[in-house]
């Protein structure tokens, strides 16, 4: 659909998603990524200090979790939307391209999970006190990366008229341009509902809270990480019923709203059975060092 005249307000959305710097090809979806790890690395090594930890520690673990869950989070997305890169006129090469878009965060969690458990041993850190550490970070961090969607022109939900409808055009996914019409303009596919917008102010609110709750009680180790879960998946949940790209389904449903669904619950179970363990277990200090480094007082936390 292409618009001759402005519907009255509206999110704009970029024509361009890339910079030519030389030789060197700038992707702003991949900026946004960057620009949330750096953010989630800040505020993780901050709260993993006030746990008994160090910046190094959390540093280390982060240099393992990350690399691990960018290619779970590639796999997720490969895997659930497999459509997009295998088949008939497909190209397969295109599942490399993780500049394009495409980062499934339960993939990434889950990978992610698995290289911070690699990095808390080496470092002798507890895995319990570094993720709980790390769960307001990763909301951040997620919550900046939607940002990248923007760029991109994707993740976006139905038609809609209301004044923050999301002005969606047609993008040259090789190029990073929007195509253009015949007369040199951008094309414009319609107005939608801003879905990246909304989980990406979800997942800032749920920071917030998140970390008010764990200042605010007493919350047992692994419990933060848990909440973390819960508190996501609730809106993923919503926001996956409203969006309108085209998705693998299952009885009707996307594939994520029925993994969100289960996770929510699971992180639910989880949380209920953590909130009553002893915060001590989640001293970031290594086991032979646990007595000598003692949680600090919220005055010496910084």
């Amino acid at each position: 659909m292409r618009a001759s005249v402005l519907p009255g307000l509206f999110i704009p959305s970029p024509t361009v998603s890339a910079l030519e710097l030389g030789p060197l090809t700038v992707r702003f979806y991949a900026l946004c990524i960057l620009a949330g790890i750096v953010l989630g690395a800040w505020l993780t090594a901050r709260r993993l200090r006030a746990r008994g930890g160090t910046t190094a520690q959390a540093l280390d673990i982060i240099m393992w979790a990350v690399p691990f869950g960018i290619i779970g989070g590639r796999l997720y997305h490969v895997i659930t939307d497999n459509q997009l890169y295998f088949g008939p006129g497909k190209d397969p090469w295109g599942a490399f391209r993780i500049w394009e878009g495409g980062l499934g965060i339960w993939g990434a969690v889950a990978l992610g999970l698995v290289g911070a458990a690699i990095g808390a041993r080496r470092t002798g850190a507890s895995l319990a006190a570094f993720v709980d550490a790390a769960a307001p970070g990763l909301l951040l961090a997620q919550g900046l990366g939607r940002w990248g969607n923007w760029f991109n022109n994707e993740l976006y939900g139905a038609p809609t008229d209301l004044p923050w409808k999301l002005q969606i055009h047609a993008m040259n996914p090789a190029t990073g341009q929007a195509v253009t019409a015949g007369d040199g303009t951008p094309e414009i596919l319609g107005y939608f509902q801003p879905t990246f917008l909304y989980e990406s102010l979800w997942c800032v609110a749920a920071a917030l809270l998140l970390m008010f709750l764990d200042r605010r009680y007493t919350l047992g180790a692994g419990s933060v990480f848990a909440l973390y879960i819960v508190f996501y998946t609730a809106g993923r949940f919503a926001f996956e019923l409203m969006r309108s790209d085209f998705a693998n389904t299952i009885m009707g449903l996307r594939v994520n709203t029925w993994v969100s669904a289960l996770l929510f619950l699971a992180g639910l179970g989880l949380f209920l059975v953590l909130r009553s363990r002893p915060r001590s277990e989640a001293t970031a200090g290594s086991t032979a060092s646990v007595d000598a480094v003692k949680a600090p007082t919220d005055s010496e936390a910084s």
